[in-house]
């Protein structure tokens, strides 16, 4: 690995690290003393990975130490594997690789060895394949024509006009955008009411690729808060009115990664804002069929009349990844200028995909309540599981989705996802989900893996968790040697 592996946008002066170190003196030689604070800084997440050091002269003056000193604490924190360094590059936080130290390397894990629980995602329900049979002997009737619906096809716009009708929003197919999934939909709709230096309200934290379309477009995301409680209202009508966004982008039900939903009564309020302010709020409604405890929440839309109000939906979540097909429903006046400019870079969603979605939906029922099943019991084993070998982190267990937030009680959440895999288990770290810096005290853990394999990724944390030198008061311990594996 080399600096040039770890690309980072995060650089600390010499004046903030001495603030970060804090008391580090001890007895002894002042070049371990101050390796030592280092490391622990770096093991507790107040040192963030991927960070760049100042320089050696810099940080010398900076804490009151000789270039001599600072030299040898680098020089030793990168021989166990904590810094690297490169001509040019500077020097950077990470973390050690197996088999520094003259230890012997375990034997390296396989891909199938490792438990990726980056992607939330469900694998597919037993009706796929039925509904791609019948979908191939749908598909003949197509074949004379070009391929292309820049709109989507006629009955899958109509198949998900009729379910938002029947979850009582009103809606016809001229409201329907079939999109090239969900994420496609969220790019449509940021770049077309977004530009370079335009603000955009996202929640905080909140799912990451929509964070990505933000920034792809040049656009600034605007973070409120939202947390176990909800969104904060105030400060999401302050935010509205002060910064006045181009929209906003919200995940009212089971959001990703909380698990929380706006209450019917914010959902009122949020689309009062809406109006008022002039304001487009997109609700991401991907994981709305994934209510796993009680009663599904309020259709996000209301009644359907606002135009001030899109939402989006998505055949990935509820259905299989593999169907890359989503959608916007929204005014028919907006639909029409998405499908313009959608067809820019995509002139249609496959087709026999379309197909196989419209299949689905017309089973949806069917199909849910199995795909709920399942779900409810892995998230109980995951939060069981968790409660037996990892009894001091804090889980909030949601009422539906496809993950747990989990509270670490310590902000080392990048650490431990740098080194999770090493243990055979792979978890995207809080700040990944954050609109700003911070979340380092969490981690989203989804359970969408079969039983056996969520047992080994909690065994997995479990051990990389032990790994990280933690002693029982939540210190990272001086000389963390089980990190050298």
């Amino acid at each position: 690995m080399s600096v040039d592996d770890l690309p980072t946008d995060r650089r600390v002066s010499g004046q903030r690290l001495r603030t970060v170190l804090g008391a580090w003196e001890r007895p002894g030689p002042a070049y371990a003393a101050l390796a030592d604070g280092l490391r622990a800084a770096v093991l507790s997440g107040r040192l963030p990975l991927r960070t760049r050091l100042p320089s050696e002269r810099e940080l010398a003056e900076a804490v009151g130490v000789s270039r001599t000193t600072t030299t040898a604490a680098y020089d030793a924190l990168r021989d166990e594997g904590y810094l690297l360094s490169r001509r040019g590059s500077g020097t950077v936080t990470t973390l050690p690789d197996r088999g520094t130290a003259g230890r012997e390397a375990p034997d390296p894990l396989t891909p199938h060895d490792v438990v990726d629980l980056t992607i939330a995602a469900p694998a597919a329900p037993p009706a796929l394949h039925d509904a791609v049979v019948e979908a191939l002997d749908l598909l003949p009737r197509h074949l004379p024509g070009t391929g292309y619906a820049p709109g989507g096809l006629p009955e899958l716009r109509a198949a998900v006009a009729a379910r938002y009708t029947a979850r009582g929003v009103p809606t016809t197919p001229d409201q329907v955008l079939v999109t090239t999934g969900g994420q496609e939909a969220i790019h449509l709709l940021v770049t077309a009411h977004a530009g370079p230096g335009d603000r955009v309200l996202v929640e905080h934290p909140t799912y990451p690729h929509a964070l990505d379309a933000v920034r792809a477009a040049a656009a600034r995301p605007v973070a409120v808060p939202s947390g176990p409680d909800g969104l904060d209202l105030e400060l999401f009508a302050s935010t509205l009115r002060q910064a006045a966004p181009r929209l906003a982008y919200l995940i009212p039900d089971h959001r990703n990664p909380t698990g929380t939903s706006l209450t019917a009564e914010t959902r009122v309020r949020v689309r009062e804002l809406a109006t008022r302010t002039r304001t487009l709020v997109v609700g991401d409604e991907a994981l709305s069929d994934l209510t796993l405890d009680g009663t599904p929440p309020p259709p996000f839309a209301g009644d359907g009349t606002d135009a001030a109000v899109a939402c989006i939906g998505s055949a990935s979540k509820t259905f299989w990844g593999g169907l890359r097909i989503g959608w916007v429903r929204a005014h028919r006046d907006l639909v029409g200028r998405l499908t313009t400019q959608r067809s820019h870079v995509d002139i249609g969603s496959s087709v026999i995909d379309q197909l196989v979605v419209v299949r689905l939906l017309d089973r949806l029922d069917a199909v849910l309540p199995q795909r709920r099943a399942e779900l409810r019991d892995r998230r109980d084993l995951v939060v069981g599981l968790l409660a037996q070998r990892l009894p001091d982190w804090r889980v909030e267990v949601p009422a539906g989705g496809l993950s747990l937030w989990v509270d670490l009680g310590l902000p080392v959440s990048s650490a431990l996802a740098a080194l999770a895999p090493r243990h055979g288990v792979r978890v995207a770290p809080g700040p990944a989900f954050g609109a700003e810096a911070g979340l380092e005290r969490h981690l989203r853990i989804p359970f969408t893996e079969p039983p056996e394999r969520l047992v080994r990724a909690v065994d997995g944390l479990a051990r990389a968790w032990t790994d990280l030198g933690l002693d029982a008061g939540g210190d990272v311990r001086a000389e963390p040697a089980s990190l050298v594996v």
